[in-house]
Parts: C-alpha cells; sequence; structure tokens
C-alpha cells in the first residue's frame, strides 16, 4: 500500500502539492472563526445530580448564581454609615444601567443581607446577574466590561470585580495572550534548532510545513465540531503544541529517510518509494496509536477533557495527512535540492556507525547494571508522587496580581461564607414537612456546614440552600458533599452547587478513568503487535511508559504542590494540589508521545533484525539510525511545551512543563539506556509469538 502511495505521489506531486496547499489555506481560514467560539469552562459533568439541580433552578425556575461579585471596600467606615450607603446605592444603579444586566442584589437593597457582609463589616457585596451561561463567550463579554469599569478606586471606595465571568474573561484573555508570546519565543527558535539539526535550510523547513498544515487543518475541524458541542479556549495550546511537535516528528521521521536513500545512489522516485514502505509506514502506525491513545479523552463526561480529545486527534490526523499526502510531493519536486543551503554537513550525511551504536554496545555490555541504575533514578523522581492532591482549577489558577485573582483572594478571606452555596432540591417536597424537617437538622450535624436556611417552596418542590465554611473546589468540599449524600434523605433529593458540581466532575473522571485506561492498553498493544510482530515488545513498551509516567507525575508533584523551582518555571499561586483535568490530560499525551517515540525506534530495529541482523547490531544499528531523529524531535517538542511554562496560568504552565519533561526523559534514560538494555537481557525472545497470532502482524 505504501509502496504504491510513494509510486502515486512521484507521479502527481505537481497536482497533489497545488491541492495541499489549497487544502490547508482554506482549512486556516475556516477555521480561524473558532477562536471567537470557545469556552473557558467545561468542567461540569453533564451526567450528574448537580447538573440536575443547576437545570431545575437555572431553566426551570429561572434562578441563577451571579455572574459578576462586585466588592465594595468602605475603607475604615462601616457599610452602614450613611454616606457609604448614599455612594452604594449610586453605583447599584449605575450598575444595574450596564450592558447585558438584569438584575443587581446588594448588602444595602436586601436591607442588610448578612451572608453578603464582611466580616469586619467594612466591605459588602453587589451580586450582578446577566445572560449567558457561566464561561459561555456572552458571559465573559460582561466580565470584561465590568473588570474595565468596575474595578478600582471609585469615589473613595475600592472596588473590586470578581464571579465567573470575570474569572472566565481573565483566564481566556491571558491564555490567548500566553500563547501569542509561547509561539512567538518557540516557532523562530524551532526554526534555528531545525536548521542546525537537518544542517540545510530547504530541509529544515520541512517540519513548519507539516506542523502549520496540522494546526490549520485542526482549527478548521475544531471550528466545525463547535458548531455542536462546546469546545474549551484550552484546546488551542494543545493544538499548537502537538501540531508543530508531531510535525517536527514526522517530517524528521520522513526527511531524513528521503536523504538517506538518496545518499545511498537511489534516484528521486526510488527513494520516495522507499520512504514511504518504512518511515511513511512508521508515521502511519505512529500516528494511529497517538489518536487512539488522545480518542480516550473523549470518553470522560467533562467538555473540557472532550475538547482535548478532539483537539488531539483532529491535529494526529492531520499530522499524518501532512507528512503521508503533503510533505512527499514536495520532496519529490526538490528531489536533491533537499539539502540545499547547507549549515551543518555532518547532520546531512551522519555517521553509519556513530555514538548511538557505541553507546548502545555499552549498554548491552552490562544490562543489569543500567536497568538498576535507570530504575533507581526513575523511583527517586518518582517519589514525591505520595504527595498528590487533587482539585479543580479556579482563579488561583490566575497570576497573584491578577485583578481578577485578587478579587477573589478578598472575597475568600473577607467574607465568612462563599456566595456559592450548597443547593438542594427535593422533589415533591411539599406534604413532607417532618421528614425534610428531621433531615435538615441532620444537614446541620454534617461538619463543614454553617447554616441551613428555611426551605423553599417552589410548587410542589423544596429548595433548601446551606452555607459551607470552605471553598467548594477542594477534596475537603468534595468530602462534605459525599457526607450529604450518605444521610437518609427524602426519595428523589438531589444536591447541587459548585461544591457539588465539583465533587461530580472529580467522581465523574474516577469513575471514567478505568474504561479509558482499558481503552488505551488494549488499542496499544493490539497496535504494537500488529506492527512489530511480537508479544513482548508492546508488554514492555507499556511498562516503560507507565515508569516514565509516574516519574514525571512525581516531579509535577514536587514542583506544583510541594512549590519547588519557582525560578525556573516561574511564580504561581501554590495551593498545595494540582487539578485533576490538568494531570488526566498530560498522562495522555504523554503515554502518546512516548509511543511515538517507541513506534520510531522499534521501526528501524525491527528492520534490521528482518534484515538478518543479530539480535544486539539490530539494536546498535537501529538505535544509531534513529536515537538521533527521537532526540532531535524530542529537544525540539520539548521547547515547543517548554514555551508554555512562561504562562501564566498555572494548568497551561504545568501542561507544559509535564510534556517537555516527559519527552526528554522519555527520549534518553527510557529509549537510550533501558530499551537496549532490556532488548539485550530478552535477546531473541523480543520477537516471540504464538504461530497462530504472526499471520495478523505486518510481514516486512
Amino acid at each position: 500500500m505504501f509502496e504504491k502511495l510513494g509510486h502515486l505521489v512521484v507521479r502527481r506531486r505537481k497536482a497533489m502539492v497545488v491541492l495541499f496547499v489549497v487544502g490547508i489555506l482554506t482549512a486556516g481560514g475556516v477555521g480561524s472563526m473558532v477562536f471567537n467560539r470557545l469556552d473557558a469552562g467545561g468542567y461540569s459533568n453533564p451526567n450528574s445530580d448537580s447538573y440536575q439541580v443547576y437545570n431545575y433552578l437555572h431553566k426551570t425556575l429561572k434562578i441563577s448564581d451571579p455572574n459578576v461579585v462586585v466588592i465594595v471596600d468602605t475603607g475604615n467606615l462601616p457599610i452602614t454609615d450613611p454616606t457609604i450607603s448614599a455612594k452604594a446605592q449610586a453605583l447599584e444603579a449605575e450598575i444595574a444601567k450596564a450592558p447585558g444586566v438584569n438584575k443587581v442584589i446588594s448588602y444595602w437593597n436586601t436591607g442588610g443581607e448578612k451572608t453578603l457582609a464582611a466580616t469586619d463589616n467594612k466591605a459588602a457585596l453587589i451580586l450582578v446577574y446577566s445572560e449567558g451561561e457561566a464561561f459561555s463567550p456572552e458571559s465573559q463579554n460582561i466580565g470584561e466590561y465590568f473588570q474595565q469599569n468596575f474595578d478600582g478606586k471609585r469615589d473613595g471606595l475600592t472596588l473590586y470585580s470578581g464571579g465567573t465571568s470575570v474569572v472566565g474573561n481573565a483566564i481566556n484573555h491571558k491564555i490567548s495572550k500566553d500563547l501569542s508570546i509561547a509561539e512567538a519565543v518557540s516557532i523562530p527558535l524551532t526554526f534555528i534548532l531545525l536548521a542546525f539539526v537537518f544542517g540545510a535550510f530547504a530541509a529544515s523547513a520541512m517540519p513548519m510545513v507539516v506542523g502549520v498544515s496540522a494546526i490549520l487543518g485542526a482549527f478548521f475541524i475544531l471550528y466545525l465540531i463547535s458548531l455542536f458541542t462546546t469546545v474549551s479556549i484550552y484546546a488551542l495550546n494543545l493544538t499548537t503544541g502537538m501540531g508543530l511537535g508531531l510535525g517536527i516528528d514526522y517530517a524528521l521521521l520522513i526527511v531524513n529517510r528521503f536523504r538517506e536513500e538518496l545518499h545511498h545512489g537511489k534516484n528521486v522516485e526510488d527513494s520516495i518509494v522507499n520512504t514511504m514502505a518504512s518511515a511513511g509506514k512508521t508515521v502511519f502506525y505512529s500516528g494511529l496509536t497517538v489518536l487512539v491513545t488522545l480518542m480516550s479523552l473523549t470518553f470522560f463526561p467533562l467538555p473540557f477533557l472532550k475538547s482535548f480529545g478532539y483537539a488531539g486527534v483532529s491535529v494526529v490526523a492531520i499530522a499524518v495527512a501532512g507528512a503521508l499526502f503533503g510533505l512527499p510531493p514536495i520532496l519529490a519536486l526538490i528531489g536533491k535540492k533537499v539539502d540545499k543551503g547547507v549549515i551543518r554537513k555532518s547532520a546531512i550525511t551522519p555517521k553509519e556507525d556513530g555514538r548511538w551504536a557505541q553507546t548502545a554496545r555499552v549498554v548491552m555490555k552490562r544490562p543489569i547494571a543500567v536497568v538498576l541504575l535507570s530504575l533507581i533514578v526513575l523511583g527517586v523522581l518518582a517519589a514525591p508522587i505520595k504527595d498528590i492532591a487533587f482539585s479543580q482549577g479556579d482563579a488561583r489558577m490566575l497570576p497573584a496580581s491578577n485583578p481578577a485573582a485578587v478579587a477573589s483572594a478578598v472575597q475568600d478571606s473577607r467574607f465568612a461564607s462563599d456566595i456559592a452555596t450548597i443547593e438542594i432540591v427535593i422533589p415533591n417536597g411539599v406534604g413532607k414537612e417532618n421528614e425534610v424537617s428531621g433531615y435538615i437538622e441532620e444537614i446541620k450535624k454534617v461538619p463543614g456546614i454553617v447554616s441551613v436556611v428555611e426551605p423553599q417552596v417552589l410548587g410542589k418542590d423544596l429548595r433548601i440552600i446551606a452555607y459551607e465554611s470552605m471553598l467548594p473546589r477542594l477534596p475537603e468540599a468534595q468530602k462534605l458533599i459525599h457526607d450529604l449524600r450518605d444521610l437518609q434523605s427524602p426519595d428523589g433529593t438531589l444536591i447541587g452547587g459548585i461544591a457539588a458540581d465539583y465533587t461530580d466532575t472529580q467522581d465523574g473522571i474516577s469513575q471514567t478513568l478505568p474504561v479509558a485506561l482499558g481503552w488505551i492498553i488494549i488499542s496499544v498493544l493490539i497496535l504494537l503487535f500488529v506492527f512489530t510482530g511480537s508479544i513482548i515488545l508492546p508488554i514492555k513498551a507499556i511498562v516503560l511508559n507507565v515508569m516514565s509516567l509516574t516519574a514525571t507525575m512525581g516531579a509535577l508533584t514536587w514542583i506544583f504542590v510541594g512549590g519547588h523551582l519557582q525560578w525556573l518555571v516561574g511564580s504561581f499561586t501554590l495551593t498545595g494540589t494540582v487539578d485533576t483535568s490538568i494531570v488526566i490530560l498530560i498522562a495522555v499525551v504523554v503515554f502518546g508521545l512516548s509511543m511515538d517515540y517507541e513506534l520510531f525506534l522499534l521501526s528501524r530495529i525491527r528492520e534490521e533484525h528482518l534484515a538478518g541482523k543479530s539480535n544486539i547490531e539490530s539494536v546498535a544499528t537501529g538505535l544509531q539510525r534513529s536515537a538521533r531523529i527521537i532526540t532531535a524531535a524530542a529537544v525540539l517538542l520539548a521547547v515547543v511545551f517548554a514555551a508554555f511554562i512562561t504562562s501564566g496560568v498555572t494548568s497551561i504552565k504545568m501542561m507544559g512543563f509535564g510534556v517537555a519533561f516527559a519527552v526528554i526523559l522519555d527520549a534518553t534514560l527510557v529509549r537510550a539506556l533501558l530499551v537496549p538494555a532490556l532488548m539485550r537481557l530478552l535477546g531473541e525472545r523480543n520477537w516471540w509469538a504464538p504461530k497462530a497470532m504472526q499471520r495478523f502482524t505486518l510481514k516486512h
């Protein structure tokens, strides 16, 4: 199949290049419209009790949470002072006239509602209600307006604007700005490194062709998806990072093999055909492995994680298509001119038996010592994982100096309870007064509950509001919700609110995780078996990837839970937890990329083994011919993701560090040391498979 594709590429090279360019330009033009359709939320589990409560209150009863919370700080005067009251009422009137505002509730217009007053009685809240669900584009527009017009000093008062609309807009704006900076840093630096790695300007442009096409094509697919469902703005970071990264990976493999064939005396057509039959096949199976791994993100109920799944599958599919249908016809057109603009001659004609082959032979002379030493290093890196604690992102993921983060910190420190309360709905609760009364008394006894408001009658239903003493997106709040749900309650009782939403999100991830892991393991085992013809190698690959991933999670825990190395990764608000969704994302992306490099290495080792070389020589030669590509790809991919470390949003910073650290660890310690050592220990058993299964594998 791949040989036929190679011949087709050579025959139709001009037409294929024109179609490729037109297709990508069209995709980029249409895909650019996705930026106005992105969402900053997506953390809620739509299959949960809390989501049912949300729909009941917001859509059926039209009861909503405030989009904006304005804190009015009076300085040294009490909020009951007549002068302050007059200023506050004037401020309320102005806010009520703001675009999109439907309703305003405050300490002053409610006659002194205690929950809206600060503990020191020198600050109070104004709650602003408007159109647009939390984190939607409409909601973020309101947030932007309030941050620009109702934040800072005003008429002797200090205003702090916060709430979901303001935080959502702040995160959206910060990520977009940080993404521009990251791209401005990573793209020029990547091109310089590519020129050094390829040794010639013409060849170094090829990865950018594939990378940019993957990004623009993925934007087009994400735009189409956004017409039917929610797509998170965070998916942009994965799209650009994976697009450039995979573009570099696959172009390195294709271009390197094409040049190798040319340097062995083949003509352009034969070089293309041989490249497609070897490197092209590897790219296809590698991309398929990464794709099915990232597809697991779509299994989770959270639109946030689904968005990354959509982005990951899209960018991988387009990267593979670009590497197989866009890059080869370009190479067929330029032929031997691929080496034009020489910068480093040694990169154009690498040694057949260089330092990587020598490294492999040294490793294979002492495989047990190398394995033990490598395991010790991985164990030390993984050790901090025992301290990992999970939560969900909130305003603290923004820089501490960001006005939205400041407003959130002021509210948390100066107000006794969060206005995001626990909502309890009892369908058909009217007529069950005795049972409900007993239930309320039990609620009051649960640790963490501050007070419970008398039931509100809503037709035949009852609504109970409970106030908690903790932030709603922490493990303690999750335990509180579990405790409440364990109580004996009237039939059909539903518990909602932010803490319940967070709990249902965490529980949804926990319940889906085994299915996602099962999908990844089974699909990867099958694909690697088909590609390698071995039962042993796929199992070994998964075990090594899990070990590498555990070490990465240990490093992330040490930095983002322990608070170390802020001089390197930049300052962030230390919460003592990591965002569960981001950890899942990093784990899946890292696992997929690790398999990418595993296939790069195994494809060359298998090729040498099929040519009749011994196990030792196959590993040495395979490592020599692939390790340079793997290391270069890892360094370049690390540069792309390391640029995200400059982000002021902690979750993006963590993703950038996690992926960059993992690919470097994988390409050095794992691929260069552990893999050859274990292959030496296993010998010819590496390639064993039952005869009955061998017919399902690739023959060459």
